[in-house]
């Protein structure tokens, strides 16, 4: 048998592919929270609940529709993010000029109500969610066995985030949107509509939050509590990365997932904790986050 640092070579890869694997969510989440955050200045508490809400209506579209993991793929975020935009015009809008804290009490009250109303229609035991027929089986690479569905989570992932990262940063409508952070008044002089640009800038963070629920689905059981297990751990990642940063959160998220898988290897009783450690770490360090700008 193989053996690296006196571990099998097949444990540890394994361990890193289950580490990508969460990275991969923890980067699509952070991205979510990033873009929210970094265009219209509220953090999002409500991400985990609309993240349980992607992978819920996956989970409905098939049962109760007939419809697909393919189709759903699409059509979940899209559900989603049109319930995030009602959101953000009935509610979040009207504490854009407030304190970060209102914000976050908001969308925290909103999550934990979320959480509930699905918990109490379908409990918490877990719904399961079968793996499309396509990606069914796996790939023997010699060093580790790698099932199908896997792989595919951590490319779709990769793809999403950097086509996020890509449209922001580098295309005019990015430009637009980082203007209309800055100032919002001398964007709308050159007839933007500022207000449906947050609005539906807000939709798309909660449909990326969705779209990771998607692909959550077949791999853990659809339950309620999927989201708020997740969030506070996606927040640290946010905040290591640095709050508002889009590449901060997708380099942060994707290696923070392996080094929780490295911990599981050497150090199994620290792998719940080793992300926060290195969050108190950096902010000792570096306050606005490792890609942060400092005000």
């Amino acid at each position: 048998m193989t053996m690296i640092f006196g571990v099998p070579t097949a444990a540890l890869f394994g361990q890193l592919l289950l580490g990508l694997i969460n990275g991969s969510f923890y980067a699509m989440l952070s991205l979510g929270l990033a873009v929210i955050f970094g265009l219209l200045n509220i953090i999002n508490f409500t991400h985990g609940a609309q993240y349980m809400m992607g992978a819920f209506a996956s989970w409905m579209l098939l049962n109760y529709l007939g419809i697909g993991y393919w189709p759903a793929l699409i059509l979940a975020p899209l559900i989603v993010g049109a319930t995030g935009i009602i959101l953000e015009r009935l509610l979040i809008s009207r504490l854009y000029n407030l304190d970060h804290l209102y914000g976050l009490l908001l969308t925290f009250g909103v999550g934990l109500i979320i959480q509930g109303l699905f918990r109490n229609q379908y409990g918490v035991s877990g719904l399961p969610y079968g793996i499309p027929s396509q990606l069914t089986g796996g790939q023997n690479l010699g060093f580790m066995f790698m099932p199908n569905y896997r792989g595919w989570v951590v490319v779709a992932s990769l793809i999403v985030c950097l086509a996020t990262w890509f449209i922001i940063e580098k295309t005019r409508l990015g430009a637009y949107l980082r203007a209309a952070t800055e100032n919002p008044t001398l964007v709308q002089a050159f007839g933007i509509n500022v207000p449906l640009m947050i609005t539906l800038t807000y939709g798309a963070g909660v449909a990326l939050a969705a779209f990771a629920g998607v692909l959550a689905a077949p791999i853990y059981s659809v339950n309620p509590n999927m989201g708020a297990d997740l969030i506070i751990v996606v927040f640290a990642v946010v905040v290591i990365g640095g709050m508002g940063s889009i590449l901060g959160s997708i380099i942060t998220g994707f290696a923070l997932g392996l080094v929780e898988g490295l911990t599981k290897v050497f150090y199994p009783e620290a792998s719940s904790t080793v992300i926060f450690v290195i969050m108190v770490l950096v902010l000792l360090v570096k306050p606005a986050g490792l890609f942060g700008r400092t005000a």
